[in-house]
């Protein structure tokens, strides 16, 4: 095999390698993220308040819901966090057990926050 055609057989695999690669779907992120992590970091920062960052994640939630995609951990923990900070104890207790039914590995600490609150 002459050196012209282990060239021309180089180029054939890198190109055949290229044209594979563009193939390859990208693999969904497990949550929607959306606007979440700038929502969080906003609040501590105290850019919002507590109605502004309701509004901004409720909207978050139906995008996800439109989309079928899960929500991310702590976005309901969150939520249930504004809420009982606008007073409705009602919405907090049910973001609290919607974030302890996906999380079931925050049953802990969720039951913990619902027994602070029952008080």
């Amino acid at each position: 095999m002459t050196s012209l055609t282990k060239v021309r057989l180089c180029v054939v695999a890198a190109i055949s390698m290229s044209a594979l690669a563009g193939c390859v779907t990208r693999q969904q992120p497990l949550y929607y993220w959306g606007g979440y992590q700038t929502e969080v970091y906003g609040h501590f920062k105290g850019d919002k308040g507590p109605e502004e960052q309701i509004q901004a994640l409720e909207a978050e939630r139906e995008q996800a819901l439109a989309k079928g995609r899960a929500l991310p951990p702590g976005f309901q923990a969150h939520l249930a966090m504004l809420y009982g900070k606008t007073g409705r104890s009602d919405r907090l207790v049910e973001n609290l057990e919607a974030e302890k039914t996906q999380f079931p590995e925050s049953s802990t600490f969720m039951d913990f926050l619902l027994k602070k609150f029952a008080r």
